[in-house]
């Protein structure tokens, strides 16, 4: 009873205490397929949800003047269908798919942290509660899904909604670093014998650099929050101007998360595409390495061009156009993607099952969105539109004519392997035209609309020549696409109970997937055909004319690192974008004097002798991960108590310090200089209290005797994340310590 269909099929034969372990089996699931399926159905939920409050919002904007919803009400819906749609739908579909598929499409047996597989899964219906139990706590969020300052700011938004937006998307955010930094791991430490970095397909490839862009743009998105919170909740003055605060940070915080999210959810698509289209057209893709190489181009410049969305705020000529550059030039790269798609079908013998539809009209679509993305890269076009509604169909052309095609694609694609029954072509196909005609009925209108003058944002509209008749042409393409998206879900039921069955490899595809059995056992392969090229079923099956070997060109290609080393760099890496955020609050808030405590207030020798603790902790946790090398138990575990008691010392300092400064009357709303230090300072004291923990559980192990020589790769992640935490405050105590005393 592997999976959903062969409960599903049998649930009628099952007695009660079968059925309650059957439930609890996937309750409790660390397999990543079943993990994938949870996504997926997750994301299902909301995708019901987030749908009805579209529709909601569309009717409300079919005809002007309308007050079917108060101004109040739509502004919540208009908010939640945003956020759930970004990160409850479109972001837990791609790592459930990328769950399910890429420890398939390598070979490896599961990811390379089940647990934080399900840790990560399970802090997605957290998330979804919470941000959905505003509702109940006085009201949603009204504030867009975007929540500008000052508008989210207690004084504006006085109701629980907002604080319970940051909390869910903070919970959301840590479950999709987590994720990404499992994915990431497992590509490079769990694959087979002989699967190469250069033998990856592109889903997986595609999937291994996007965990890169996740966990360095989420955290970013996380210290935002951090800090809107604490405005929120502590009276402080982060994003409120009056009180020294800056609203246009927070724009600069989200949108520096926000582009890169664009392509956190466009790389997976692109991935799938990447996938279908040769399959289907009976070709290899064209220039694989050129695609895969555009994608590591276009995750780096997604990190360098958020800032085209503040073209109307007036950030100045210099820098407008700097962005305007990183914004044309990230059109090349992914311009290689559509000619390498397109070139790949040009002469193929290309089959129009469903995959293959949604696939082309994600192209199209797709191309679409690109052009008129490009005129959003310029400046003065872009003052122009930014606030239409010719926006509002950019947006929505990349994430619903793109991503949303993409992802049907794939679940038509992947389906007969999950459950091991087809999809109904018949339904399939009636799905698709209806999505496609809806959709372009919905949005390609609305470029006009937003060139006639449309305002966004709004919930309403005066009756100006075509708006309206525009406006409705827009919401009845949106019952088309709820049509298509129940007849789609009934697709599923039905081909799940009476499907015909799919057997192995039904699309006669080429990557490792299909060379288990549909749905897969639970150790994944029984056996794994030898892998020389890109396609190795199609070399299994045609040896009289296989692919040309693919060589390996660098070490990293056949290298794999130690998992947990692997893992705690990447944790380090997404950590140092959330200090990084923080440290660069601190300087820019404290750049000018300011009255209040300040700087001098500190007690730079106390706290310099507290600090030298702290970094001689880093000799003594080497100390003891060198006596582990050699086999010294009880000196292992001496240098482990040295670094605890070192690390303690540390953080009653710090404690010290924080009593110094409550009993002089420093609060953390006292102004921006207690504001910024007591957050940077007090979140890293708190993950030198994680540290802590984490050392005394192995000194604990250690003077258990559990700690023996094979689990020394446990201790070196756990000396690097200490290493970095007193690296962390090597660059804290130089800012807030001493930079003051050498102006």
């Amino acid at each position: 009873m592997n999976e959903i269909t062969t409960v599903l099929a049998r649930a009628g034969l099952l007695t009660a205490e079968q059925r309650e372990h059957w439930k609890m089996a996937w309750l409790s699931t660390v397999d990543h397929k079943r993990i994938g399926i949870l996504y997926m159905l997750t994301a299902l939920v909301f995708f019901v949800i987030g749908g009805i409050e579209a529709m909601f919002i569309r009717l409300q904007l079919a005809v002007p003047n309308s007050t079917l919803l108060h101004p109040e009400t739509y502004n919540m819906l208009f908010t939640m269908h945003g956020t759930t749609m970004i990160f409850l739908v479109a972001m837990p579909v791609l790592f459930g798919l990328a769950n399910y598929v890429v420890p398939l499409q390598i070979g490896a047996r599961d990811m390379a942290f089940p647990r934080l597989n399900a840790f990560g899964f399970w802090l997605v219906p957290l998330g979804g509660i919470l941000l959905h139990f505003s509702f109940l706590a006085g009201g949603a969020p009204a504030v867009g899904w975007f929540a500008y300052a000052p508008l989210s700011e207690t004084p504006y938004s006085s109701q629980l909604g907002v604080d319970y937006w940051a909390l869910a998307l903070l919970v959301l955010g840590i479950g999709s670093v987590s994720t990404s930094i499992n994915l990431l791991v497992t590509v490079l430490t769990q694959r087979a014998p002989h699967m190469t970095l250069r033998r990856l397909p592109l889903f997986s490839w595609m999937i291994f650099v996007n965990s890169f862009l996740v966990i360095l743009a989420l955290p970013v998105l996380n210290a935002g929050l951090v800090m809107l919170l604490i405005d929120r909740r502590l009276d402080t003055h982060f994003f409120l101007p009056p009180g020294g605060g800056s609203a246009i940070m927070w724009q600069h915080i989200f949108w520096a998360f926000g582009h890169p999210e664009v392509y956190i959810v466009a790389i997976p698509a692109f991935g799938i595409l990447s996938e279908v289209i040769p399959v289907f057209s009976r070709k290899p893709i064209f220039g694989y390495e050129f695609v895969a190489g555009s994608t590591v181009a276009i995750a780096f410049l997604s990190l360098l061009v958020w800032a085209h969305h503040m073209f109307t705020v007036g950030l100045g000529h210099a820098v407008d156009l700097f962005f305007v550059a990183s914004s044309l030039l990230i059109a090349i790269p992914t311009g290689v993607k559509v000619l390498a798609w397109s070139a790949t079908m040009v002469g193929g013998r290309i089959r129009l099952d469903t995959p293959m539809l949604f696939c082309i009209a994600a192209l199209v679509q797709f191309l679409v969105a690109g052009l008129t993305g490009v005129s959003h890269a310029v400046a003065a076009l872009d003052w122009q539109t930014k606030n239409s509604y010719y926006l509002v169909a950019h947006f929505h052309f990349v994430f619903v004519g793109l991503i949303v095609f993409a992802i049907l694609g794939a679940l038509h694609y992947w389906f007969p392997k999950m459950s091991g029954r087809m999809l109904s072509e018949r339904l399939g196909k009636w799905t698709f035209w209806l999505m496609t005609i809806g959709f372009n009925l919905t949005f390609i209108i609305q470029h006009v609309l937003g060139l006639a003058g449309m305002p966004r944002r709004v919930y309403t509209y005066p009756d100006l020549p075509g708006w309206g008749w525009m406006n409705m042409v827009s919401t009845v393409g949106a019952f088309f696409m709820a049509a298509a998206a129940l007849l789609f879900v009934w697709n599923l039921a039905a081909s799940l109970l009476h499907g015909k069955v799919a057997g192995d490899n039904p699309w006669n595809a080429w990557t490792l997937e299909w060379a288990a059995t549909s749905p897969p056992p639970h150790e994944n392969f029984h056996e794994l055909p030898p892998i020389r090229s890109r396609r190795p079923l199609w070399d299994d099956s045609n040896p009289d004319r296989p692919d040309p070997m693919v060589g390996t060109k660098w070490r990293a290609d056949t290298s794999s690192p130690e998992k947990n080393k692997a893992g705690i760099i990447a944790f380090i890496i997404s950590e140092t974008g959330f200090f990084g955020v923080l440290i660069l609050a601190y300087l820019f808030y404290n750049a000018t004097p300011q009255p209040g405590p300040g700087a001098h207030d500190l007690n730079l020798l106390k706290t310099g002798i507290f600090s030298l603790c702290l970094f001689a902790s880093s000799f003594t946790i080497w100390r003891s991960e060198v006596s582990l090398s050699q086999g010294r138990q009880r000196a292992m575990a001496g240098w482990l108590a040295a670094t605890i008691l070192l690390g303690g010392v540390f953080i009653f300092g710090q404690g010290l310090e924080y009593w110094g400064l409550f009993q002089s009357g420093v609060r953390v709303s006292s102004n921006l200089f207690a504001t910024t230090f007591l957050t940077l300072t007090g979140f890293h004291g708190l993950h030198v209290c994680v540290g802590l923990i984490a050392l005394l559980i192995v000194l604990g192990l250690a003077l258990a005797g559990d700690l023996k020589l094979g689990r020394s790769p446990a201790l070196k992640a756990l000396g690097l994340y200490w290493h970095f935490v007193d690296g962390v405050w090597v660059l804290v105590f130089s800012v807030v310590y001493l930079l003051p005393h050498l102006r």
